[in-house]
């Protein structure tokens, strides 16, 4: 089980930055926020999390290990072989399966082996994609070798990654709430979307095209009722999961061999372009000849390095957060800024073999952590606290935290380099890549937040359940405000990627940090934010990086440790209960099902994106068995 090998009660060590967890210092007794302790917080990091190295292994023997291996390597690779495909058309064939699958098995081998949170997955994101194709665009008038440029940008930020994490700049993540994370993700949907539709514009107007558009829509029809009905009461217990986990491979697997049928096979479709097993796709050695490039073009590569790592520092650090979120019943501690260090190592491992830079995987880590999670049926309680009859939900006991799972799906993804496998995926047309896409696009809007603040405003009032916490905001203009802010954030990043100067959005995402914690509390009043924003992740998560900031009002300074606080705190010693007695925004009032989107309303669980492969959701029934 999770905590097999490590049964004594869990020891906090609180970094020596921060006062230890729940105490309460004094103005006067804190150092000044200039000062600081170089290497303090990967060493806190490295003694908090090494005791526990060896459960880690051991812990893996559970039953939930296998069936979370198997969904992580279907979540993972599809939206790899999607993004490779992307990145194939818009830079000259620099990068493609290839190299993005070997990008995601070296985020999985170093990721699992050696970081303090080994849940997170790493691969390959749609913000990387940008930033990739964009630098692609500006430097191709210039005749620089791309690939030996983008080997620079990737031993700078390696050299910055490393001034971070020795520097503790995790620390100032106390500061990162939902707001941001929504914005960012509600942008990541768009992109997603966008994407799809640059696929099949690119087809032309023939046959193709409308055999792709065909292909697409089904693809994504198919997909989405499969996460439809995993998320629903209908049928039994074991063939939902089977639909919500594996719905959409299999979709992809079905109409990749459907457009060959009768008459279509005619057709001759566009297909995912696939190279040797284990060669780079455009025939060059995996080791880049860095030391060929000039000083300039070498010292013309640190600004976009400084972007990148501004991108990898608040998108990997938030999918760590996302991954230990306070739904879920952790025991281990987290370790953000040693796991800072080992991005910095793989972004540089990853320019020197030519790589696109992997980083944290926002859907697929909190899933992944969801997927290893081990529950138990209990009956539902009335408002009085007496049991429901015949109404049970489910409550997480704990989490089998462990390293296998990701070291094995990485494993399985550098299988898929192989020779049979690549004849395999070049089978698969551009259409249904597309329709992977829509999918992707709009299970992450359904999951965002602002999506459910927009559908609360939507809403009939009378038909708005009366525990949902939204109702508690005093001003539904504070509600219209705040999501008007919200909408203006995502406007100004998507805008800024349709432009050659896409590669700095990065900047844009960072700024949403400041913007919430010193602009807003001026805006809102501490409680409406209070409802209205909540922090990224539970307390415990939080310890190593003094807390998280509780994000009230203007007079609450930050950096103050007493202000570091949580509202969703997670039982180190108890199971945690996984539902509340609320409707989905999208469902009828009622309904006897929860969903993602709801508890991404109810800031129960981290909604930056979703996944092609699975939609988050609480499953009700009367079980068999308590143990599922």
């Amino acid at each position: 089980m999770a905590s097999s090998s490590a049964g004594h009660e869990m020891k906090s060590f609180p970094s020596d930055d921060h006062a230890p967890h729940g105490a309460m210092s004094s103005p006067s007794g804190q150092e000044a926020w200039w000062k600081i302790h170089l290497f303090r917080g990967m060493a806190n990091d490295i003694r908090r999390r090494l005791p526990y190295y060896v459960s880690d292994w051991v812990d893996a023997w559970d039953y939930r290990v296998v069936p979370a291996t198997v969904y992580m390597y279907f979540a993972n690779i599809l939206p790899a072989l999607a993004f490779s495909l992307d990145m194939f058309q818009k830079t000259g064939s620099n990068y493609g399966v290839n190299e993005v699958l070997l990008a995601s098995v070296l985020g999985a081998v170093v990721f699992s082996l050696f970081a303090a949170q080994p849940l997170v997955i790493v691969g390959v994101t749609g913000p990387i994609t940008v930033f990739n194709y964009t630098v692609y665009d500006i430097m191709k008038p210039t005749g620089v070798n791309y690939i030996g440029f983008m080997c620079w940008i990737g031993i700078w930020s390696l050299i910055l990654h490393w001034i971070l994490a020795i520097t503790n700049s995790c620390n100032w993540l106390r500061w990162v709430t939902r707001f941001p994370c929504d914005i960012f993700g509600f942008y990541v949907a768009f992109i997603y979307l966008q994407k799809g539709i640059q696929v099949l514009e690119r087809l032309g107007n023939g046959p193709e095209f409308y055999l792709s558009i065909v292909s697409a829509l089904l693809v994504f029809m198919v997909a989405y009722a499969c996460g439809e009905l995993g998320s629903s009461s209908l049928f039994r217990h074991p063939l939902r999961v089977f639909l919500k986990d594996y719905g959409t491979p299999l979709t992809l697997i079905f109409f990749t061999g459907f457009v060959h049928m009768g008459r279509m096979a005619e057709v001759k479709l566009d297909v995912l372009p696939t190279g040797i097993a284990f060669v780079p796709t455009s025939g060059r050695s995996w080791l880049v000849n860095f030391w060929d490039m000039s000083a300039g073009d070498i010292f013309l590569a640190l600004p976009f390095a400084i972007l990148l790592t501004i991108l990898f520092w608040f998108d990997h650090n938030v999918s760590s957060l996302i991954a230990q979120g306070s739904e879920f019943p952790l025991r281990k501690p987290a370790g953000f800024h040693w796991d800072l260090f080992l991005l910095g190592l793989t972004t540089g491992v990853a320019g020197i073999l030519g790589l696109p830079f992997p980083n944290g995987l926002i859907p697929q880590a909190p899933f992944h952590t969801e997927s290893l999670c081990v529950t138990k049926a209990v009956k539902d309680e009335d408002e009085d606290g007496n049991p429901r009859d015949g109404s049970y939900s489910f409550e997480a006991t704990h989490v089998v935290e462990q390293r296998f799972s990701n070291l094995a799906q990485g494993l399985l993804t550098l299988g898929t380099m192989t020779g049979p496998l690549l004849v395999v995926l070049h089978l698969i047309p551009h259409g249904v890549l597309a329709g992977l896409f829509f999918v992707m696009g709009i299970q992450a809007l359904e999951g965002n937040g602002i999506t459910a603040k927009l559908v609360f405003l939507a809403r009939d009032r009378a038909l708005t359940p009366s525990a949902t916490p939204l109702l508690k905001v005093r001003r539904r203009s504070a509600i219209w405000g705040f999501v008007l802010v919200e909408l203006v954030g995502f406007g100004a990043t998507f805008a800024i990627t349709q432009t050659v100067a896409a590669v700095g959005f990065p900047v844009f995402i960072l700024a949403l940090i400041p913007i919430r914690a010193c602009l807003l509390p001026y805006v809102f009043s501490p409680e409406d934010l209070a409802l209205l924003d909540e922090p990224t992740a539970s307390e415990f998560t939080m310890e190593g990086i003094g807390g998280a900031w509780g994000g009230g009002g203007k007079d609450e300074d930050p950096s103050n440790e007493t202000s570091a606080m949580s509202s969703r705190k997670v039982s180190q010693t108890g199971p945690l209960r996984r539902s509340e007695h609320h409707d989905s925004v999208f469902a009828h009032p009622g309904a006897p099902r929860k969903s993602q989107e709801d508890l991404a309303e109810l800031g129960q669980i981290q909604s930056a994106q979703s996944t092609a492969t699975r939609r988050r959701s609480i499953d009700r029934r009367p079980p068999r068995h308590l143990n599922v």
